[in-house]
């Protein structure tokens, strides 16, 4: 690896680390403006909410310039976010600050992930990835931990004792302690080298945008290999978003935690993801990377053990299992996408599209678990639902993959008899 790539995870850290403290800090700060406890998986809904609406728009701007001024433009964007978070004073207002943080990082994913399949050859894709993917997951290990300690009553109080002006809450400070790590993140996008791609994008036209979006996203939903390694990523990052708040909840009524606690419960989960990633990437080749689809049905049946455990040390081994599971089998899907969709379209554009139907399942998901909130429904209930879901999901997936296989060998075959009566 070279030097570019360490700039590239030294800014995706900081950028990440920022994202996820600021998450605690966003509920914290819905608690405090006693907002009904529906909203709080609103704030996941609101913050991918850009993905899928800007996603015909945000590839054609990945590509249009270098991608580390696409990326440092996105962290200034999560800023100015942070600084309406900072101001507001309602419910509404503090979901329409986070929605504005999720702009940014609509516009900086293309980027993030599309300069790796600039800077580097295909076979260091899974590789890359790995890297990436764990570092990403520490840094969601260390900002949901910090954002925690952030909310922690023993270190807000601390922190408010500097009588810093305007900073007389403890999510205030908080907020501008996310602000300042998303400026570190900025700073490094500015060395990140240009790799001499040509950035000019045919068209600027909306229509025209929004027409070659679509045409991208049946490019790749028809593609054999992209359709699965796409649908895997997707339920994955839909599963993944629910998770987040499921832990929370579930952390509450069966281990009696706080959310400053249960945030930190969110961290053992992105640990064992980082696990998984950097085992994938040592031991599964872009070639072999199909053949981790069982694992995904596997993760699922051992989510729904979650409402046998009443103890923490119990939770923290079955939390780092579901991680490490989830992260060795969507390490090697991510990449087996990235390289197809390259192949197909180009980076920034294969993943926009990526990114489209991955947060229409963060969407779809949230929803669903927000309104099983305002029902009411028990939180163990809720845990069976949704390991169920990923199993099933997951087992249709490999049998269409099964399928596709079976209609290669046919097309194969009926090709070989063809040669041999000639």
């Amino acid at each position: 690896m070279n030097r570019g790539f360490y700039t590239i995870m030294a800014a995706q850290f900081f950028s990440s680390l920022a994202d996820n403290a600021l998450l605690v800090v966003a509920i914290a700060l819905l608690i405090d403006l006693h907002a009904p406890a529906f909203l709080t998986p609103l704030l996941k809904f609101v913050f991918v909410l850009f993905y899928v609406i800007l996603a015909p728009f945000v590839g054609a701007f990945a590509d249009s310039m270098p991608k580390g001024r696409v990326m440092f433009i996105s962290n200034t964007i999560k800023i100015l976010g942070c600084g309406l978070l900072f101001f507001a004073m309602h419910q509404y207002s503090a979901l329409a600050a986070y929605a504005v943080v999720g702009l940014g990082a609509a516009a900086y994913s293309p980027a993030k992930y599309g300069i790796l399949t600039e800077l580097l050859p295909p076979e260091k894709l899974v590789i890359a990835n790995g890297w990436i993917e764990g570092l990403t997951v520490a840094s969601i290990v260390l900002g949901t931990m910090l954002g925690g300690i952030l909310i922690t009553p023993s270190v807000s109080q601390t922190l408010l004792a500097f009588d810093f002006p305007l900073m007389n809450t403890a999510v205030a400070v908080s907020i501008f302690i996310v602000a300042a790590i998303y400026l570190v993140a900025a700073i490094f996008n500015l060395f990140i080298p240009n790799t001499g791609i040509d950035h000019r994008i045919p068209k600027k036209d909306p229509v025209y945008l929004v027409h070659e979006f679509s045409h991208c996203v049946k490019l790749l939903w028809t593609d054999k290999l992209g359709q699965i390694s796409l649908a895997v990523t997707t339920l994955f990052w839909g599963a993944g978003a629910t998770l987040q708040f499921i832990v929370i909840k579930w952390a509450e009524v069966a281990l009696d935690y706080p959310l400053n606690k249960a945030a930190q419960l969110q961290g053992v989960v992105a640990l064992g993801i980082a696990m998984g990633a950097v085992m994938a990437a040592r031991m599964v080749s872009l070639k072999q990377s199909l053949s981790v689809i069982p694992l995904g049905f596997a993760t699922g049946l051992v989510v729904m053990l979650m409402i046998l455990v009443h103890d923490l040390w119990i939770a923290i081994f079955l939390l780092i299992l579901i991680g490490g599971m989830a992260g060795f089998f969507v390490v090697p899907m991510n990449a087996l996408l990235q390289h197809r969709g390259y192949i197909l379209m180009g980076a920034g554009h294969s993943i926009a599209v990526q990114n489209f139907n991955e947060n229409l399942s963060i969407l779809a998901m949230l929803s669903f678990y927000a309104l099983l909130i305002f029902f009411e429904v028990h939180i163990y209930v809720v845990v069976v639902l949704f390991g169920l879901f990923m199993s099933v999901i997951m087992a249709l997936i490999r049998k269409w993959h099964f399928y596709n296989q079976s209609k290669e060998d046919s097309l194969h075959l009926i090709g070989t008899r063809k040669i041999h009566r000639h």
